[in-house]
């Protein structure tokens, strides 16, 4: 199913749990919580979002500055964007593909952010850099930390909707024992203080269809980057 097409999807379909406010947090680590379902009230206003920032910003498999090309696609939006290649990781003003400013961050986008961060004790969290991941099945990302901000003192606030995927959370060693945690659509994770550092990833995606997303899964992750 296109990004785009919504309209076809009967009201409710992707309402995958009832009441997730009802559902208390789950803590994850010092600092790290799971908000199960925070996301389903607003997902189709994200999801058109999504579509706006790629209609400006299309996705792209960017390269490593070891020339290894990313499996997963990537765009962003906000002040600033996360950017890879040869030159290294970093926080970019401006789109590199295109020279123009990356797209502002939907209303959406920004109100869950703050919501969700506030729920996990980080009350005045305001992020200027929402990072898109789009996975294909048999995309991942492997281990590794979120180190690429000025400030560690905000937290990271990661929103998943479309095909599920297991998550893999560590801690501040990359040797460190990992917990999983399935992430389905509509589920929030809040990572901040103790935890800011800790090392995470996302385990292969499979093979599914959901009726919002088709064949695909959106990451969108928000920091604080500059």
């Amino acid at each position: 199913m296109d990004l785009f097409d919504f309209a076809g999807v009967a009201a409710g379909q992707s309402r995958e749990r009832l009441a997730p406010e009802n559902l208390a947090p789950e803590h994850m680590a010092p600092g790290a919580v799971l908000l199960r379902g925070r996301a389903l009230a607003s997902d189709r206003d994200l999801l058109a979002g999504i579509a706006a920032v790629a209609a400006a910003a299309p996705f792209r498999h960017m390269h490593t500055p070891g020339g290894f090309e990313m499996s997963v696609a990537m765009t962003s939006c906000g002040e600033a964007g996360w950017v890879t290649d040869r030159r290294g990781y970093r926080y970019e003003r401006c789109d590199p593909a295109s020279g123009a400013p990356w797209p502002p961050m939907p209303g959406a986008f920004v109100a869950l952010a703050r919501a969700s961060a506030a729920e996990a004790g980080f009350p005045d969290f305001a992020p200027d850099a929402c990072l898109i991941n789009r996975y294909a099945p048999g995309a991942r990302m492997s281990l590794h930390q979120d180190k690429d901000e000025q400030d560690f003192s905000r937290p990271i606030v990661s929103v998943s909707l479309g095909l599920p995927c297991m998550f893999q959370f560590g801690g501040a060693n990359r040797s460190d024992p990992v917990k999983k945690y399935e992430l389905r659509h509509g589920d929030v994770v809040v990572w901040g203080g103790p935890s800011r550092l800790y090392y995470h990833g996302v385990l292969r995606l499979k093979d599914g269809e959901h009726p919002l997303t088709g064949g695909l899964r959106y990451n969108l992750t928000f920091r604080g980057a500059l």
